[in-house]
């Protein structure tokens, strides 16, 4: 008997030959013959512990840096990093958002274009100095500013590092080691710099107004920084009797006792009531019933009875709101007058249409207030406990206080009707604790502000107010969903002057001065220029560490009343100590990050973020750059939708139902959190769970296996030898290649359109469907049995490269790791990249030409296969055939069938997968499955009428034997023939 040893191919394959010196228990089996996938591409992937080692490789060789430097000269991108609060972990939310920006700037890098990502954090505010509180307690009281300062920067830098790390894992590429944050010194200047830009242009003055203002945190609150959630509140029919002549409002009332009834479910806002307000153009019924006299609504008239018992009440009078204009009421329980007053907002949807006023307590109320010339003092304080009032609720806080004075209306006679109502009512974002609405003095800007023309005179067109500038910008902005737009558009229009002030420590400070005479603020430049070369250098804190004296120069001269700094013992002069709204700050990241950097741009081509920025980021960075630059600082904006579990529920601990995107990436990989990410249509809302990343986990793993195997059939393939060019290549891999070309073209065009989740299916399908369920199952005769040097062969592996090559560029910005990985086991060639995402997209062209009529007429065999298939089947059921290599099948088709088919006949068998096919006239498609005629081949299983002996195996066919003598069998087959002559 014979042995062999292994020698190298001019292909680089495995051949064999033969050693005369073989011994019997070493007989070489025909199986070995066959050239089977080979690669050392594991198909464990072990993703925990090989991403965190692929991480440190590309820091270690500058990756990131290595990118940009080859994209210097390439058109820009810019996505401008909306930035997360630096307070606690990622969550899924955090990752969703991160992963679509990652795709969005690797695939644009990947098209070519120069993308870089500067990231960034939001560091000031409310919840980091109330973690610090608790922290601190007490102690805190006794500390000095700059140490609390110190203190919140210590923790926000903390979680900024968390968070850095985490983002960092789940392979968003990114600036990270120099990144934007909002508490950096050279940021707060700038934050202060356009602040004073704002202030210097006349959109800033410091006003009491009614704000919303926190109870718990003890600071006002943008409209962005309010949540409407559910609440409990007492609701109450109050009634206020008429004190001036009612015979003025309608002889029918004259010498009557006439009273009006109010609704309201804040009765603690009845001791600042100075007014009922009347709409001018609604019908109101005068309703008497044992004596006395009710004024309503017409339109509520019914409910109102129901409500305060007057059903067997009767109308004696009907007149207009207007008639109601200043009329007098005694207050229900105090020593005061009350006006009746017209408004038009006024509504007859809820109530009584009589509403009961207090300017200290709402936006309508304080400007109702304000034209009838009300007292507009409040008096409930910081804590939202209630002053200067009667004893039985003095210093209650406002809903302590509603219990007591519901009491006081009953003993008084003045209540009509109470119950509860469970409704939808403002609370504050961070605490979520219910909100009041409390008339303080602070700082706004004016969205009815005039803006300046060019030469800086005001401008006398209505049209050019800062409000309707920045719904102009609005519409020149493209809007992902268009939804967006509409939201905005509503939110700026109906929006009030912007309240940027808050009554906390850390922030940036509103660095004004006030005069201790006349109030009025300090408006000098040098000065506001001093001071932000002062933040530049030592931060917000120099507000907190310097003096007035140490900051304003003798003589400075306030313009109000001309009081001097200087002159006497005392400072001409305070500083004012409220700091920025922090959506004021992350307003202003434009001007921060891309203005004056080269590497960047203004306008951005992108921002993306969360829904609910359109009351937020989206919607101060519009208002701050529309104000400074007269342009919105986006081209572009989308929106990412919430995460919620499977039941379409918020992620909560109570429920349990939370999905931690840093514990999947440890157990499961990053991996599987990016192909979720790209699973879904984030625009919309977006389920996410454990058994949902199980199933992401899954697909990876077919696809890692698509991966494995076409690497596998590349083993000792040197495209640059070995490439067969594209007119000598094999029907069906032309074929592959023109799909391969199809899908290109559909990826690249949805990655422009942010349809991650069309590429993840579009993908998914060509690897389960176009690969694994055809060209690489039907490839697999050809791989494994052909020559390694043949050309069939080689055609394949010409196609499979390319598939590849196209195929590992379209997944790395999604899956980035294991395409960087699979890069690594390619071909190499003289200039390809080190790494996939220095790598640009394939463009179509360079795959394959345009061949519409190839497609056309592989649809048309694919149809054939899928009858030939059903036959198949149908001849296993029934016992007739085992495997399909054991079948001939007969073609039944029309003429026009019939010439695609014998255009394709050789590859027929091939696609088909069996052993024969007969084609024949017919007039429709029929497909009949017989036994295959011949004799089975011991090495390819085909049934062949050419199979005989070749050296020691006894049934071999014609084309094996043919494969064999070019892989170097030839000599095994000549000593084998000896033997059986001697």
């Amino acid at each position: 008997m014979m042995t062999t040893k292994e020698k190298t191919s001019p292909a680089g394959t495995t051949a064999r030959t033969v050693n005369e010196t073989a011994t019997p228990e070493k007989k070489l089996e025909l199986k070995s013959t066959l050239t089977l996938p080979e690669t050392k591409f594991p198909m464990k992937a072990n993703l925990p512990q090989n991403e965190p080692a692929r991480l440190k490789q590309w820091q270690d060789s500058g990756l990131y840096e290595q990118i940009r430097a080859a994209r210097k000269d390439a058109p820009k991108y810019i996505l401008h990093y909306g930035p997360p609060y630096a307070n606690g972990p990622i969550h899924l939310g955090h990752a969703l958002q991160k992963c679509i920006k990652d795709f969005i700037l690797k695939s644009k890098t990947m098209a070519g274009f120069d993308a870089p990502l500067v990231p960034g954090w939001d560091c000031h505010g409310l919840p980091i100095e109330i973690k610090v509180d608790e922290k601190l307690g007490r102690k805190k009281l006794e500390m000095p500013a700059l140490s609390v300062l110190r203190a919140c920067r210590e923790y926000a830098q903390k979680f900024i590092d968390l968070q850095r790390s985490q983002l960092v894992r789940l392979g968003v590429f990114a600036y990270w080691d120099k990144p934007y944050l909002t508490m950096s010194k050279p940021y707060e200047a700038k934050t202060l710099e356009t602040f004073y830009d704002f202030f210097e242009k006349g959109f800033v003055y410091k006003g009491l107004k009614p704000v919303y203002w926190c109870l718990h945190d003890r600071t006002a609150l943008a409209e962005a920084e309010v949540e409407y959630e559910m609440h409990t509140s007492p609701s109450v029919y109050v009634r206020y009797a008429l004190t001036s002549d009612p015979a003025a409002i309608d002889p029918a009332l004259a010498g009557k006792r006439v009273w009006t009834i109010i609704w309201t479910t804040t009765p603690w806002t009845l001791p600042a009531s100075l007014a009922v307000a009347f709409h001018p153009e609604f019908d109101y019924v005068a309703l008497e019933q044992e004596g006395n006299v009710h004024i309503v609504a017409e339109a509520l008239a019914a409910a109102v009875r129901e409500a305060c018992k007057l059903e067997g009440a009767k109308e004696v009078a009907r007149f207009k709101g207007a008639k109601m204009e200043r009329v007098t009421f005694k207050h229900p329980f105090l020593e005061r007058s009350v006006l009746g007053v017209n408004a038009e907002y006024v509504t007859s949807d809820a109530g009584t249409g009589a509403v009961h006023t207090a300017p200290a307590h709402g936006a309508d109320d304080f400007y109702t207030g304000a034209r009838y010339g009300l007292d507009q003092t409040c008096n409930v304080d910081n804590e939202g406990r209630l002053r200067n009032g009667r004893s039985e609720w003095e210093g209650f806080t406002v809903f302590e206080a509603n219990e007591p004075i519901i009491k006081l209306l009953g003993e008084v006679g003045a209540l009509m009707g109470r119950s509860d109502i469970y409704h939808s009512y403002p609370h504050c974002w961070r605490c979520h604790n219910p909100v009041i609405f409390r008339a303080t003095e602070q700082w706004f800007i004016g969205m009815e502000t005039k803006l300046k023309n060019s030469d800086g005179a005001t401008s006398d067109n209505a049209a050019t107010t800062f409000r309707q500038r920045a719904l102009d910008e609005i519409k020149r902005v493209k809007w992902d969903p268009a939804w967006g737009e509409d939201r905005i558009w509503n939110m700026i229009a109906t929006r009030p002057d912007w309240c940027i002030s808050r009554q906390r420590i850390w922030g940036v400070p509103i660095a004004m001065f006030l005069c201790n005479k006349c109030h009025t603020p300090l408006a000098n430049n040098l000065v506001n220029k001093h001071i932000v070369a002062l933040f530049e250098k030592e931060g917000a804190e120099a507000w907190h560490k310097y003096s007035v004296e140490d900051l304003l120069p003798a003589g400075t001269k306030c313009a109000g009343c001309g009081a001097v700094q200087g002159d006497g013992e005392l400072a001409a002069f305070r500083k004012e100590m409220d700091i920025l709204d922090v959506w004021f700050d992350s307003g202003i990241s434009w001007n921060a990050v891309l203005v004056g950097n080269d590497e960047l741009a203004f306008p951005a081509d992108l921002y993306i973020e969360g829904a609910d920025q359109h009351r937020g980021w989206f919607h101060s960075s519009l208002l701050c750059s529309v104000a400074v630059k007269d342009t919105a600082p986006y081209k572009n904006v989308a929106t990412v939708g919430w995460t919620l579990d499977e039941q379409g529920r918020a992620f909560s601990k109570s429920l349990g139902n939370g999905v931690d995107p840093v514990d999947i990436a440890d157990r499961l990989g990053a991996e599987v959190v990016r192909l979720w990410t790209a699973s879904v249509d984030f625009r919309e809302d977006v389920a996410a769970s454990e058994s949902l990343m199980q199933r992401a986990a899954d697909n990876y793993r077919k696809l890692r296996n698509t991966f494995k195997y076409l690497l596998g059939n590349l083993h000792g393939f040197d495209p640059v030898r070995e490439a067969v060019k594209d007119e000598e290549l094999l029907p069906l891999d032309r074929y592959m290649l023109a799909r391969t070309r199809e899908l290109t073209e559909k990826v690249l065009d949805w990655y422009e359109q942010f349809e991650f989740h069309r590429v993840y299916h579009a993908i998914n399908e060509f690897t389960i469907v176009d690969l694994s369920a055809l060209y690489l199952d039907v490839l697999k005769d050809r791989m494994y049995t052909f020559a390694p040097v043949s050309v069939e062969r080689r055609s394949a592996q010409t196609v499979i490269w390319k598939i590849t090559e196209a195929l590992v560029r379209l997944v790395a910005p999604i899956l980035s790791f294991t395409a960087e990985e699979v890069w690594g086991y390619l071909p190499k060639t003289e200039e390809r990249e080190a790494s996939v995402h220095l790598a640009e997209f394939l463009r179509p062209e360079e795959i394959a030409g345009e061949d519409k009529a190839l497609l056309a007429n592989w649809a048309a065999l694919l149809r054939v296969r899928d009858e030939v298939l059903k036959s198949l089947e149908a001849a296993r059921k029934d016992k007739r055939i085992g495997k399909a290599l054991e079948a001939k099948v007969r073609i039944e088709a029309d003429s026009d069938t019939d010439a695609l088919l014998k255009r394709y006949l050789s590859g027929l068998k091939e696609l088909l997968n069996v052993s024969e096919v007969e084609l024949a006239f017919g007039d429709e498609l029929g497909v009949t499955t017989l036994p295959a005629d011949g004799v089975k081949c011991e090495r390819c299983w085909n049934y062949r009428t050419d199979t005989a002996q070749y050296g020691p195996w006894p049934v071999v066919c014609g084309r094996c034997r043919e494969a064999l003598d070019l892989m170097g069998y030839k000599s095994l087959s000549e000593s084998a023939e000896k033997q059986a002559h001697a």
